[in-house]
């Protein structure tokens, strides 16, 4: 296809099952280096606190600081880049945090308890994380829209405390990024970053609190030590490259359908976009579209890159067999650019989040629709979820027995607890039961 390589794959064809094997192996070898050099950043920091995080910040970022509270950025700070963003910028970012906001507070879950005809009350106490820590990419790259999808959710939930770590090559820190932490809330910020900042949130140090649970996206040294974290504190998860499926029905304009499949494509070179339709005809349209437009884009090398690598556009024989493909993949993103996308969606069992309809551009979902863009990645929306309020909330049961619920439930218990072995159990449940039915 001239400039542009990508796989054009039919369900037809004999070897289809193993082309679409391939396509869809998104296993990543764990890189032993990076492991090793994660372990001996994490065991530094746990072991030397601010010291550790003051070397790794002069020898990593460049800035010659002398104490880990010069790397705090004072709340004037986050005030002044909102300040002084430029006006649409500020207010796109205003505008965003609303809907976000908005969407989000319909999914905190309220404490609820009910009280059984004996008088035993039972029920659930729903509280907010004390604290949490937030990883933002800095250098590079600047996602201000990371910031609200993750720091509004916790917000929302009640969370008291949010702790926002973001490196700072050179002392060089994004003023969108500042201001969209003004924006949502954010309540302390450092510039740190890597696997430091993940271990500094983790474990605490002298002058950078320790969280409950870390969220927020970064290269593979940050993902490999939220992995290795785990179980000291929470994390959202491990997210993998972006992914996108459009599913098409052919009657789509062909260029929307391109520039949707391009608009994650130029995130990584490991990102996946593919296209799959039951119109034959539809797969050389949108080819073409993609070899018109891609010169025009900033990040086409990129692009090109992946869709080498990971990319296809997928013909298959009819709407139930580009279903069934859609739940195989369960993809970060689905597009459903067909009529009557609501009743397709119901056929839908594994997706991170669907956009319905020919207008609903994902691009939107990333930035400012509501809905988070926090997604589960490489296949794992068949068990996980988009992050949301309930990622910052916690469940506590609650068991009041009466004197009446008391007998009762005590035993049942005691039979259960001597079936298994466990007589402290059973003289416990039984030392409530009443003495007139005790002694019968």
């Amino acid at each position: 296809m001239g400039g542009l390589d990508i796989r054009v794959l039919d369900s037809r064809d004999p070897g289809f099952g193993a082309a679409l094997d391939e396509l869809l192996d998104r296993t990543q070898g764990e890189d032993a280096q990076v492991l090793n050099v994660v372990r001996e950043v994490l065991a530094e920091v746990r072991g030397h606190g601010d010291a550790a995080l003051l070397d790794y910040t002069r020898r990593f970022d460049g800035m010659n600081v002398t104490s880990v509270s010069e790397l705090e950025v004072p709340h004037e700070r986050l005030r002044q880049a909102a300040r002084t963003l430029p006006l649409e910028q500020l207010a796109a970012l205003q505008a965003a945090a609303g809907r976000i906001r908005r969407y989000h507070e319909r999914q905190a879950a309220q404490s609820w308890h009910y009280t059984e005809d004996d008088g035993t009350l039972l029920g659930q106490q729903v509280t907010a994380l004390d604290r949490v820590g937030l990883y933002v990419p800095g250098g590079k790259a600047a996602y201000p829209s990371s910031v609200l999808m993750n720091a509004i959710p916790a917000k929302v939930a009640g969370v008291p405390e949010l702790v926002m770590a973001v490196p700072a090559p050179g002392g060089v820190l994004n003023d969108m990024v500042l201001a969209a932490a003004d924006v949502a809330g954010v309540d302390r910020v450092f510039t740190i970053g890597g696997a430091q900042a993940v271990a500094a949130l983790a474990y605490g140090t002298e002058t950078i609190p320790r969280v409950d649970k870390i969220v927020g996206p970064g290269n593979i040294y940050v993902a490999t030590a939220k992995r290795l974290v785990f179980g000291q504190v929470d994390i959202d998860m491990i997210a993998g490259p972006s992914e996108i499926v459009v599913l098409c029905d052919g009657r789509t304009d062909p260029e929307w359908v391109a520039m949707d499949l391009f608009s994650q494509a130029e995130h990584d070179e490991l990102a996946q976009a593919i296209l799959i339709t039951p119109e034959q005809g539809f797969v050389a349209k949108v080819a073409s579209a993609m070899q018109t437009l891609l010169p025009s884009l900033g990040r086409g090398d990129i692009i090109r890159a992946s869709l080498r690598g990971q990319g296809a556009l997928i013909a298959v024989k009819d709407m139930d067999e580009a279903l069934q493909l859609v739940n195989r993949i369960a993809p970060e993103h689905l597009e459903l650019s067909v009529d009557n996308p609501m009743e397709v969606a119901k056929q839908v069992r594994h997706a991170g989040a669907i956009f319905l309809g020919r207008y609903t551009a994902e691009a939107v979902g990333d930035y400012c629709a509501g809905p988070n863009h926090v997604l589960p990645t490489a296949g794992t929306a068949r068990f996980s979820s988009p992050l949301g309020v309930y990622d910052f909330q916690k469940r506590t049961s609650l068991i009041q027995c009466s004197a009446e619920g008391a007998d009762r439930l005590g035993r049942t218990a005691a039979v259960l607890a001597e079936g298994e072995g466990l007589t402290a159990h059973a003289r416990s449940a039984e030392y409530r039961i009443s003495g007139d039915a005790a002694d019968k």
